[in-house]
């Protein structure tokens, strides 16, 4: 079979179809990004508000948190991090008397992309919430509230609507990145393509495949995003 022949029937969902590895395979992908999206968000936002109201010590560690995160490649902040980290956490584990641990492939997947994002997040909330009006945080001082109150009361809901697009490009971006993780072996959307294209020969067909539904996943997404930017964003005046 030629690298660029069509048979649309191995993308059946049994076999000898690898409709059902790609689909599982999205299911994967979809898992690692919202896992690592969600670590990414954890550490973005105490990063931000580490770098607005920490101390010297704690800025300059986040600020050498973030510059590393951004400016290296992903690809080797991902390899070192994959290789490196549970290495680094048994060593700590041997070295009080406590057995090796095993790290789960999928835990380990969203522990790298999430530290990654962490970087980019920490930087787009740190924007978002220097985007608030002064005169809010003020007011909400002199009437009395605890810094919780501020923030769970004034900072949050204001910072959300600045920071939702920023956000929805940090999400589409860790959609992307786990096709990183098959560099390492673990089994998402782009190891299985590749591996349905490697034994078919099929490429042309696997990849574009994969390809519309990486397009598919990103579509929903924005559409998704657009929903929650509009919904926030009621009665918020826009700037003609």
């Amino acid at each position: 079979m030629s690298a660029m022949s069509i048979d649309l029937s191995m993308l059946a969902f049994s076999p000898p179809g690898w409709g059902g590895n790609l689909l599982r395979g999205l299911v994967h992908t979809v898992e690692i990004a919202v896992g690592a999206y969600a670590l990414g968000l954890t550490l973005g936002l105490g990063g931000a508000m580490g770098k607005l109201n920490g101390g010297p010590v704690l800025r300059g560690a986040l600020e050498a948190y973030t510059t590393i995160g951004r400016a290296i490649p992903e690809l080797i902040l991902m390899l070192i991090l994959f290789y490196a980290g549970p290495q680094f956490l048994n060593n700590i584990l041997t070295s009080y008397g406590y057995p090796l641990v095993d790290i789960n492939g999928l835990a380990a997947g969203i522990f790298v992309l999430g530290v990654v994002q962490g970087a980019y997040s920490t930087e787009v909330l740190r924007g978002a919430i220097q985007s608030i009006p002064l005169g809010q945080i003020e007011a909400a001082k002199a009437y009395g509230m605890s810094p919780w109150k501020r923030f769970t009361r004034i900072i949050f809901p204001a910072m959300i609507p600045n920071a939702i697009p920023g956000l929805a490009n940090l999400w589409l971006n860790v959609t992307k990145d786990t096709a990183l993780l098959a560099v390492v072996g673990f089994s998402e959307l782009m190891l299985e393509t590749r591996q349905a294209a490697g034994t078919s020969k099929a490429y042309f067909m696997f990849y574009v495949a994969a390809a519309l539904l990486y397009l598919a996943l990103s579509q929903v997404s924005i559409l998704i995003f657009s929903w929650i930017e509009q919904r926030q964003r009621r009665g918020i005046a826009r700037v003609a």
